[in-house]
């Protein structure tokens, strides 16, 4: 492959994910690290992209996809009511994994009551409680990307290698019976030690999640032990995770009462 269309190739598959490690895009256009170093120098020099430690992140993404913000105003009704169900499930005085998704924050707004030493790489999660005395937070390490409120790299991975945490509370891109999706690869990898940290996991996805691949693969569902949607995700899928192991907890519809004998997480 000539240089020329490796590097677009390399633009293309950042345009998709925003930022991407360098082993990510080795294995994306089958070229070596010294190779793909080359790459992203010319890039960076054509003012497309910006070198990190152990990656590149696109300077002027196409879209807003991925800025917190503006994910947070998807299915916000939806958001709230997985968080609020999410938060009644997990008990008092727990260490908490949450990761850097939309969802996973509306899941913090509903615990400070319950005194949680949270554990996250969110920068919208640490911020949430920055003035909280009843919540103690442990941030990660990384390197901080502003449009997704998040920090990642080696020293974020690092960080929940060396965690043991109750629960860890997670969202992803899709949910499907052939497993759990998401979009960047170094999220990936966060939230691989993430789970790996922690006692139970839970997934909180809403509906439009259900049924959706995203670009990478991130777990098989039987990783999980707990998901959290809402009202209108589909009953066959639901169904699926539920014969498969999962317990599948349904948050009720906006107006409707949360089912107060739902269990905890053990």
């Amino acid at each position: 492959m000539q240089p020329e269309e490796r590097q677009k190739r390399i633009e293309t598959y950042l345009q998709q994910v925003e930022f991407a490690s360098l082993e990510e895009l080795a294995d994306e256009v089958d070229a070596s690290h010294s190779t793909i170093r080359r790459d992203l120098t010319v890039l960076e020099a054509a003012g497309i992209l910006r070198r990190t430690h152990g990656g590149a992140r696109l300077l002027s993404p196409r879209s807003d996809e991925f800025i917190f913000s503006a994910r947070d105003t998807h299915q916000l009704e939806e958001k709230e009511a997985i968080g609020a169900a999410c938060a009644g499930i997990i008990p008092a005085s727990q260490s908490v994994i949450i990761d850097a998704g939309t969802t996973a924050y509306h899941v913090a707004r509903h615990l400070e009551e319950k005194r949680p030493q949270i554990i996250t790489n969110s920068l919208p999660v640490a911020n949430l409680y920055a003035s909280a005395n009843l919540v103690e937070v442990v941030l990660s390490g990384g390197v901080i990307y502003p449009r997704l409120g998040v920090l990642v790299g080696p020293l974020a991975v690092e960080t929940f290698s060396r965690m043991h945490a109750d629960v860890a509370v997670m969202g992803a891109g899709g949910i499907a019976p052939e497993g759990i999706t998401n979009s960047h690869g170094l999220l990936i990898e966060i939230q691989r030690a993430m789970m790996a940290a922690a006692r139970q996991v839970i997934f909180c996805f809403d509906h439009t999640k259900f049924g959706r691949r995203s670009l990478m693969p991130l777990c098989p569902v039987e990783d999980v032990d707990v998901v959290v949607t809402d009202a209108a995700a589909p009953a066959e899928l639901i169904e699926e995770l539920r014969r498969r192991g999962l317990k599948v907890i349904v948050a009720p519809a906006a107006g409707e009462k949360q089912d107060s004998r739902q269990p905890q997480v053990p």
